[in-house]
């Protein structure tokens, strides 16, 4: 036992009213208070959960023992009868509280038994009495013997009348049986081997234990089926009786000195049998405890079992007397292992022996009663409440918590919420408060008054901000109160966590004129704060007050500008401040400008947009890409604006534009020395040999003079060209190099001074040649396959004119538009068709003047189709 563990054990003694050194009747008979349980813990392990719950069986219990000592007790499912030194017997019920009491003897009560209805006991005493009778019925039994009854056991059927039997226990083993005229009589089952001093009867087996083991008698045949020899012959049996329990009507428990069996009566095989009993016992478990046993009971497939301990004392150093043990064990084939282990401070412990305690169990409900003379305590499995109780006890809180919600539908003594209440104020006094905000949202769910009265304990320890992130912001919602206290608490302290809040929190779970009027006055002593003017523009945009909202965002160039105007259509708040908006992005500014056309016109932006002429042409540069013709009326002005701001796109602008006056761009590029431009302006006028010529004196680039003479595609360009490049061997290079596909080289070449130096002018002439004969290929291929697709052409239109054509009724002459067949088929008729399916009456076409005989489509020939020769003439 450890120095923390006997610390508990005496401070346990002085409550129950103890001294080890006492010896005052009196005193070890005073009212205790509830047992102290001293939990034994195994050193360098943490403290697990007992496994068992105590409590003093009071009430009647307490005066009987004030007066008297318990020697014995039996339990049955509906009450608990009790012995004592003095001779009573005591019927209780599970309370302790006494209902009948029985003068029985005047000396110790050894032994009580039931029977399984509770109708029926049996006494012995040691002066030699036995009794049976009914509780409820006058059937009685009495005899007494010549030496002390130390047990009796009544038959668990004894309510049935063919099952009137009992035994006792002193030197012989006997059984009583009522027979013929109620007469009882008796008949020694065994004998000699000293006095018997347990017995346990379950369904027809009964076992006892005498001085040299344990017996088992098969009442069916009234066979003895198994001897069990005690392992420890030192031990005066006496001293240290054997404990017998019957786990079940086949398996019997034994525990004697040290030592634990667990048997199992089985059937033998038919093969088996020649002389034997026709059942024998196996020990399928065997093992020594610590300390000796004194009651054994089952506790489903495992062990309880009652030891009495002796400790040698630190202050006399003689071995003395300790608390009795209670351990719950695993039974395993050679040893066991401990579940748990209770020292239990029963009153008196310091002078009681070994065969001072006694266990008993109640099967149905798991209850154990530990006697002993001067106490019974009651020990029971512990339910949910009390595995709670000892999660509270040791602050884990989060596991009893869990515990709790599992078993919501079984707890009786602990609520949820409560468990939970005191989670969040033991987090609290840890100073764990970001988790107790947390867990605040699980613990008070919807319950409005436990999440205020959370929220002023958390604004008590300064500690708002812990719990702000975690407030409801939808069922429930709190008063508006508690959300303008933390705001508040945070505008005091932290702007960065206010404007958060603001961002998340909806509009409506505050009074937003206050926070606003709170907002307004810090901006006083900061006016330049970002943040708080952030945040203030987001309030008013709370308050649908979406004009301050915007001129704040423009001022701090906010990025939420343009989707502000948009979502509360602000078009007509933005007319002027459109520079204001392209100052801050021109490009967001000038699509939305674009694309609210019809709220903002273009007139009303450009005329805004005159005294800032580089975001005006940022505007109109834009409205041109989109659409050539709706600023027709700004394209004059835009050619100052490109040349000034955007010289790369005023050429494509000149080219695309329809509506540019020609004569003010012609001047502009020339007062700026745009050649490009003016050449592009010139040609477009018409002036092409001035445009010519500004790129040849200008530019000095014969590759653009060519390009732009390929372009225009006019002779007398190309003879400019070339007079211009005579002189000038580069050009002629040049020259060489690109005219062969325009000009005939040999214009050129016959205009070339002799003796003039030509750079590289082989490989131009080299080139001329190769482009020639390229030509000259490409137009005898060209005209191959012109030749064999007129070839094929004309066979097909041959074929084609050597068909028949269908005549009948339904057509009619082109030039009378009657039938083409006469109604009259014997009648002679004449008719021409041509190759286009016109038809005529041979008298109805006109008289041909020439002298050929061939006749054209008059049809076809007057609308220009080209004439149609006659295929076919019908004559009849």
């Amino acid at each position: 036992m450890t120095a923390a563990g006997r610390a508990m054990a005496e401070a346990a003694e002085k409550e129950s009213g103890y001294n080890e050194e006492s010896t005052d009747e009196s005193e070890c008979f005073a009212p205790t208070l509830p047992t102290e349980v001293q939990h034994l813990v195994k050193e360098d392990e943490s403290e697990e959960e007992p496994k068992l719950k105590y409590e003093r069986l009071s009430n009647g219990v307490t005066e009987i023992l004030q007066k008297d000592a318990a020697s014995c007790m039996t339990v049955h499912e509906k009450f608990l009868a009790l012995g004592t030194h003095y001779g009573k017997v005591y019927l209780l019920d599970v309370q302790g509280n006494i209902t009948q009491k029985f003068d029985v003897s005047p000396v110790k009560i050894n032994q009580i038994s039931l029977d399984e209805s509770g109708e029926h006991m049996g006494v012995c005493s040691e002066d030699g009495k036995v009794q049976v009778f009914g509780l409820y019925s006058a059937e009685e039994f009495h005899e007494t013997f010549d030496c002390p009854i130390k047990i009796v056991a009544v038959h668990p059927h004894f309510v049935r009348s063919h099952f009137k039997q009992f035994v006792t226990g002193g030197k012989k083993l006997l059984l009583y049986e009522r027979g013929w005229m109620n007469r009882w009589k008796p008949s020694v089952l065994h004998e000699g081997e000293g006095n018997i001093r347990n017995i346990k009867w379950r369904g027809h087996l009964i076992a006892w234990a005498n001085n040299m083991g344990v017996k088992i008698l098969d009442m069916i045949s009234k066979q003895r089926i198994t001897n069990v020899p005690r392992d420890d012959i030192s031990l005066r049996p006496d001293m240290y009786p054997c404990s017998l329990c019957w786990k079940d009507n086949l398996t019997l428990i034994i525990g004697w000195g040290n030592s634990v069996k667990i048997c199992s009566v089985k059937e033998r095989h038919a093969s088996e049998m020649r002389d034997l009993p026709n059942r024998y016992v196996e020990i399928v478990f065997q093992f020594d405890t610590e300390f000796y046993i004194s009651g054994l009971a089952p506790l489903c497939d495992q062990l309880v079992i009652l030891s009495y301990v002796k400790e040698i004392s630190e202050k006399t150093e003689v071995e003395c007397c300790a608390r009795p043990r209670l351990d719950i064990v695993q039974p395993l084939p050679e040893s066991c292992e401990e579940i748990s282990s209770d020292a239990l401070t029963v009153r008196g412990f310091q002078e009681n022996e070994c065969r001072d305690y006694h266990l008993e169990y109640s099967e149905g409900e798991s209850l154990f009663y530990i006697i002993s003379p001067r106490d019974v305590v009651v020990a029971k499995e512990r339910d949910q409440d009390d595995h709670i109780d000892w999660l509270l006890e040791k602050k884990k809180y989060e596991e009893a918590l869990m515990a709790a919600e599992i078993s919501q539908k079984t707890i009786k003594k602990h609520k949820i919420l409560d468990i939970g209440l005191a989670y969040i104020n033991h987090l609290v006094e840890k100073g764990e408060y970001d988790l107790a905000a947390r867990k605040c949202q699980k613990i008070l769910g919807k319950n409005t008054e436990l999440w205020e009265f959370e929220v002023y304990k958390f604004k008590e320890i300064g500690q708002l901000k812990a719990i702000s992130r975690y407030l409801p912001r939808r069922d429930p919602i709190l008063k508006p109160l508690i959300y303008e206290m933390v705001l508040h608490e945070f505008l005091e302290s932290d702007y960065e966590g206010f404007a958060t809040l603001i961002k998340e929190w909806p509009g409506d779970l505050y009074n937003n004129t206050i926070i606003v009027q709170a907002v307004v006055d810090h901006l006083k002593k900061d006016p330049q704060n970002r943040t708080l003017l952030r945040t203030l523009a987001e309030l008013y945009t709370y308050d649908q007050r979406y004009g301050r909202a915007l001129e704040i965002y423009l001022t701090l160039r906010h990025k939420d500008v343009f989707q502000l105007i948009h979502k509360h259509n602000l078009f007509s708040s933005i007319r002027d401040k459109i520079v204001l908006l392209m100052d801050f992005d021109s490009e967001k500014a000038v699509d939305m400008l674009l694309d609210n056309e019809d709220k903002i016109s273009i007139d009303r932006v450009v005329e805004e947009l005159e005294n800032r002429p580089e975001l005006q042409h940022v505007y109109l540069h834009k409205l041109f890409k989109r659409d050539h013709h709706k600023g027709q009326r700004y394209h004059e002005k835009q050619i100052s604006l490109y040349a000034e701001y955007d010289r790369p796109n005023l050429l494509p602008f000149l080219r695309d534009s329809t509506h540019c006056p020609l004569e003010k761009a012609l001047e502009i590029c020339q007062q700026r020395n745009f050649v490009e431009e003016t050449v592009y302006l010139l040609s477009r006028m018409g002036n092409s040999r001035s445009a010519l010529k500004m790129i040849m004196e200008e530019l000095q680039d014969v590759d653009k003079a060519i390009e732009f003479a390929k372009e225009q595609d006019d002779g007398e360009l190309w003879e400019d060209l070339i007079l211009y490049s005579i002189d000038k061997p580069p050009f002629i290079t040049g020259l060489l190099n690109n005219i062969g596909t325009h000009v005939d080289p040999i214009l050129l070449i016959h205009r070339i001074k002799e003796g003039m130096e030509i750079p590289n002018l082989r490989d131009s002439l080299v080139k001329i040649l190769q482009d020639y004969n390229l030509q000259i290929l490409l137009r005898e291929g060209c005209k191959k396959i012109l030749v064999a697709d007129s070839l094929s052409l004309l066979k097909k239109m041959h074929r084609t004119q050597m068909k028949g054509v269908l005549v009948d009724e339904e057509n009619i002459c082109e030039s009378c538009l009657s039938p083409i067949l006469p109604s009259d088929a014997s009648k002679s008729f004449n008719v021409v068709v041509f190759h286009c399916r016109h038809m005529f009456h041979k008298e109805c076409l006109p008289v041909s003047n020439t002298v050929s005989s061939v006749q054209f489509c008059n049809i076809c020939s007057a609308k220009h189709r080209g004439p149609g020769s006659t295929i076919l003439e019908m004559k009849k």
